[in-house]
C-alpha cells in the first residue's frame, strides 16, 4: 500500500488533542474535532474567526439548496441538491487594546485543544500577547446536546495575566456564512427579533424555500449593547479584567429546521429556546456527560497491549477506534426517519451532504448490533423515499424504484451519469439492508409493513434493467459500474449479478412468505402496487439464470475483460500522487486493472457464509495486490477478510489504516471532512474481523482471532434483547450473556449454548 500515516495528534485514550496549531493543518484539525448531534454539526472551527485557514461549516441535517442543471439526455438528471453552511451560533469577537483577536496574525502561546470523547465537548485555550504587552488566557468550551438535538452551548472565558483592564466582547447569531465550494451565501430575507439578553434570527434558503430559525439566550459580564450587521445579529458587552480572575460569558442556542416558516417557525423557535434557557450549561453539561457514560457502557471497545514493545501502537489503535465510535454515535442515533448518514456525516460540504449506499452496506451492521431503533430508523429512511425511487426508474426507462447514488431527500442528486445510470449498488444495499436487518432482529412486522413494498419495487428495477445473453441465454447487467468506481460501462460486473441475483430471490421469497402467512396483508400490496401474478416466477428465473465468472479455482473475474486489462503497480505510485482523483486525469484512471475499492471482495464480506474459504483466500490473493484503497471503505473490508484468513499481519496493518484513516490523513483529504461511513467499517474491522463476527448465516456465529500484539480486547454487542460480553485473550475469548433470554450461537462453526454462565472458547 503506497500511503503513509500522517501523526499529527497526541495520543490518548478517550481525548484527541492538538498541542500548538499548526496553520498548514488547520482544516484537517477542523475535521477531526467536528461536533455534531445527528440534527446538526459544527466543524472545528475557530469560534472567532479570523485569517488563519477554515471552513466554516456549521450544518443542520436535511436543509440544502438547489442547483439547476438544465436539460441534457434522458435519465441524467436536470437539477440537484446540495448540503448549505446554515445558521452560525458561535459568532464571537473579542477585542483587547483596539486589537481583535486573530489567530492568523495574533502572537499567542500555549495553545491546546481537546476532544473530549466521555463528554463531547470540545475545548480550546492559549494565551493572547497583544502588540502592547498584555496577556490573556482564553479558554473556549462548546458541545451539542445529545438528548435535545436542536440545543448548542457555548462558554467563553477570558483571564488576565498580567494586567487589569477592559476587553469588548460580542456575540451573534447570522446566516451569512458563504458556501465555499460554490462562493455564495445561499440564505436570503432574514428576520430577526431581540428579547433582552436574547437574539431570535430565521432566514430562508435559496432554491429549497427551506427555513431555519436560529435563537439564543446570552450571559454577558457586561450590560450588552444590541447592533446589526447584513444577515446577522449581535450583543456586545465589555468585561472588566483583573489579574489572575477569569471571567466567563455563555450562550444556550436552538437552531430548528421544522419544515415551518414565518410566524409558525418563530413561535416554535421561541418554545424550543424558552426550554433551552431554562437550563443553565452546567445542568446541560452534566446531561451530557450521563449520555457518553450510558453510551460507552455497551459501546466502548477496549484494547490492551501485550507488552511494553507494542504500547505505542496499541494505543493509537484504541485512541482510533474510540474516535470511530465517538463519531458514530454523533451522526447518528435514530429518532429522525427524515435522516440519513452523509459521506461526511455533518463534519464538510464535500459529497454535499448525501447519502451513498455505504448507509447499509457498510454503516447498518454497527447500528443494528449498538443501537438497533436507529438501524431500523435508516431503513424507514428508504421506505418514506420510495416515491422518488420509483420516480429515478421511470427516468431511466425502467419499472419498480430504483434508489439514487447521491441523496439527501430522495431525489437523484448526482449529475454525473456515468454514477447515477449505471450503479446499482444503492437499490441492492437497501435490499441487502432489509434482509440483514430482519435477519439479526427478528422484526417480521416492519418486513411486511414496509420491506415487502421495497423489496418488490426493487426486484422490478432489476427485472427490467437485466439482460441476456444473445450466445449463452445466462441473464446479467450490461453497461454497470460497480463498487470499484475505477471500471466504468462494463458488462456482467460479478458483485452487481450477483447482488442482484441475492435481491431478486429475496423479493420473491419474501412475498411468497407473506402471501402465505400474511394473507390480508399481502392482498392489500398486490392491490396497491398492481403486482401481477407471475412476476415474483420471472424474478426466480433471471436469479437462478445469472451469470457469475468464475473459473475452475474460485477466481471470479471482476467483470467481463477485466483480466485482459493492462496491469498498474500500485506500490510504485508516490505518495504525493494521492488523491488520484486530484493529480490524475480522469480518463487515466479507467486504462488499468487498478481497483479503487473492494468489488469482489466486498461481495464475499456481505454474504460471507455463502461462500468457502477456498473461494475467499484465491480472489483476496488475486485482488488486494491491485487495490489501491482511494475508497475509504476499502481498507476494513481487506481487514476482515484477511483475518478470517490468518494473515493476521496483513489483518493487523489494514485494521491501523481503517482505524486513524481520518487521525493521521492518511489520504491526504481529512480536510475536506471526515470520512464518516468508512469509520463504520473501522468497527466491523473489530467485531467482523478479528471477532469473527458473522451475521448473514442462520445463526449468529463467532470465530475469534486476537493480533499477536493485543493482550486483551473487550467489547458489546446488542441482539434481540440481549446484552452479550465479549473478551478476548492470548488463552482463549469468553463470551457473557449480561442481559438477555439465552441463545445458540456458532462458535468456530460449532453451535452453543450462550447463557448467564457464559462461554470460553479457547485459542485456536
Amino acid at each position: 500500500m503506497a500511503k503513509a500515516a500522517d501523526m499529527y495528534f497526541r495520543v490518548d485514550p478517550w481525548k484527541i488533542i492538538e498541542e500548538g496549531f499548526d496553520p498548514a493543518r488547520a482544516r484537517v484539525s477542523e475535521s477531526v474535532f467536528s461536533l455534531a448531534n445527528e440534527a446538526m454539526g459544527v466543524r472545528g472551527f475557530f469560534d472567532e474567526g479570523g485569517s488563519a485557514d477554515s471552513l466554516r461549516g456549521l450544518y443542520v441535517n436535511g436543509v440544502y439548496s438547489v442547483d439547476r442543471i438544465g436539460k441534457s439526455y434522458r435519465g441524467i438528471i436536470d437539477h440537484s441538491h446540495f448540503l448549505i453552511p446554515a445558521a452560525d451560533w458561535l459568532k464571537t469577537r473579542i477585542t483587547l487594546d483596539g486589537e481583535q483577536l486573530d489567530l492568523g496574525t495574533a502572537r499567542f502561546r500555549d495553545f491546546r485543544r481537546e476532544l473530549d470523547m466521555r463528554a463531547g465537548t470540545l475545548t480550546r485555550s492559549f494565551v493572547w500577547q497583544t502588540a502592547s504587552g498584555r496577556e490573556v488566557k482564553l479558554t473556549f468550551l462548546r458541545f451539542l446536546s445529545m438528548t435535545h438535538g436542536e440545543r448548542g452551548y457555548q462558554r467563553v472565558t477570558l483571564e488576565a495575566l498580567n494586567f487589569d483592564g477592559e476587553a469588548a466582547l460580542s456575540m451573534g447569531l447570522g446566516f451569512d456564512t458563504v458556501h465555499e465550494g460554490r462562493e455564495h451565501c445561499f440564505w436570503q430575507e432574514p428576520a430577526a427579533r431581540r428579547d433582552g439578553a436574547r437574539l431570535m434570527i430565521a432566514s430562508k434558503a435559496e432554491g429549497s424555500g427551506q427555513q431555519v430559525f436560529a435563537g439564543a439566550a446570552f450571559s454577558l459580564p457586561g450590560e450588552p449593547a444590541y447592533f446589526q450587521e447584513e444577515k446577522s445579529v449581535w450583543l456586545s458587552a465589555p468585561v472588566r479584567l483583573r489579574k489572575g480572575q477569569p471571567v466567563s460569558a455563555e450562550r444556550r442556542a436552538a437552531v430548528l429546521y421544522t419544515g415551518e416558516t414565518g410566524d409558525a417557525l418563530f413561535a416554535r423557535g421561541e418554545q424550543a429556546l424558552d426550554a433551552c434557557a431554562a437550563v443553565s450549561l452546567d445542568d446541560a453539561l452534566t446531561a451530557q456527560r450521563a449520555f457518553w457514560e450510558n453510551w460507552w457502557r455497551t459501546a466502548d471497545i477496549l484494547i490492551e497491549p501485550a507488552g511494553k514493545e507494542e504500547e505505542a501502537a496499541v494505543s493509537a489503535e484504541q485512541q482510533g477506534i474510540r474516535f470511530c465510535v465517538f463519531q458514530l454515535a454523533q451522526t447518528y442515533h435514530g429518532g429522525s426517519m427524515r435522516h440519513n448518514i452523509g459521506a461526511k456525516g455533518l463534519t464538510g460540504e464535500v459529497y454535499n451532504g448525501h447519502a451513498f449506499w455505504d448507509t447499509e452496506a457498510c454503516c447498518l451492521p454497527f447500528y443494528l448490533f449498538t443501537n438497533p431503533a436507529a438501524a431500523r430508523d435508516l431503513l424507514y429512511f428508504r421506505y418514506n423515499t420510495l416515491p422518488g425511487a420509483r420516480e429515478r426508474a421511470a427516468m431511466l426507462d425502467c419499472r419498480g424504484a430504483c434508489y439514487p447514488i447521491a441523496t439527501q431527500n430522495g431525489e437523484e442528486a448526482c449529475p454525473l451519469w456515468q454514477h447515477a445510470s449505471l450503479q446499482l449498488q444503492p437499490s441492492t444495499a437497501v435490499a441487502y439492508g432489509i434482509w440483514h436487518y430482519v435477519r439479526v432482529t427478528g422484526d417480521e412486522d416492519f418486513l411486511w409493513r414496509c420491506g415487502a413494498e421495497m423489496l418488490l419495487e426493487i426486484a422490478r428495477f432489476l427485472l427490467s434493467r437485466v439482460g441476456r445473453s444473445s450466445l449463452t441465454g445466462r441473464y446479467g447487467f450490461y453497461g454497470v459500474m460497480g463498487p470499484d468506481e475505477f471500471h466504468l460501462m462494463v458488462n456482467n460486473n460479478a458483485y452487481t449479478n450477483y447482488m442482484g441475483s441475492r435481491t431478486l430471490t429475496y423479493a420473491a421469497d419474501t412475498l411468497s412468505r407473506m402471501r402465505a402467512e400474511q394473507p390480508e396483508a399481502y392482498a392489500a400490496l398486490a392491490k396497491k402496487t398492481a403486482l401481477e401474478e407471475q412476476e415474483p416466477a420471472r424474478w426466480r428465473e433471471a436469479a437462478e439464470g445469472m451469470y457469475i465468472p468464475m473459473d475452475e479455482t474460485g477466481l471470479i473475474e471482476q467483470h467481463d475483460g477485466y483480466f485482459d486489462l493492462p496491469h498498474t503497480d500500485i506500490d510504485a505510485i508516490p505518495v504525493s500522487d494521492f488523491p488520484l482523483y486530484d493529480h490524475w486525469s480522469y480518463d487515466r484512471i479507467y486504462r488499468t486493472d487498478m481497483i479503487k475499492q473492494p468489488d469482489v471482495l466486498m461481495m464475499l464480506y456481505l454474504y460471507n457464509s455463502s461462500f468457502p474459504g477456498a473461494v475467499k483466500r484465491v480472489n483476496y490473493d488475486f485482488y488486494e495486490p491491485r487495490t489501491i484503497h482511494e475508497s475509504s471503505l476499502s481498507p476494513a473490508v481487506h481487514s476482515i477478510l484477511a483475518a478470517e484468513l490468518d494473515k493476521m499481519d496483513e489483518a493487523v496493518r489494514f485494521f491501523g489504516y481503517a482505524t486513524r484513516l481520518d487521525l493521521d490523513n492518511y489520504n491526504r483529504n481529512t480536510r475536506e471532512g471526515l470520512h464518516t461511513t468508512s469509520i463504520a467499517m473501522a468497527w466491523a474491522n473489530i467485531v467482523y474481523g478479528f471477532a469473527g463476527l458473522r451475521s448473514d448465516g442462520e445463526r449468529l456465529a463467532f470465530a475469534p482471532r486476537l493480533p499477536a500484539r493485543w493482550k486483551r480486547l473487550d467489547f458489546s454487542v446488542l441482539y434481540r434483547g440481549r446484552v452479550i460480553r465479549v473478551r478476548m485473550e492470548r488463552e482463549g475469548s469468553s463470551f457473557r450473556l449480561a442481559e438477555g433470554e439465552p441463545v445458540t450461537v456458532l462458535m468456530n462453526g460449532e453451535p452453543r449454548t450462550l447463557d448467564a454462565g457464559g462461554l470460553f472458547v479457547p485459542c485456536a
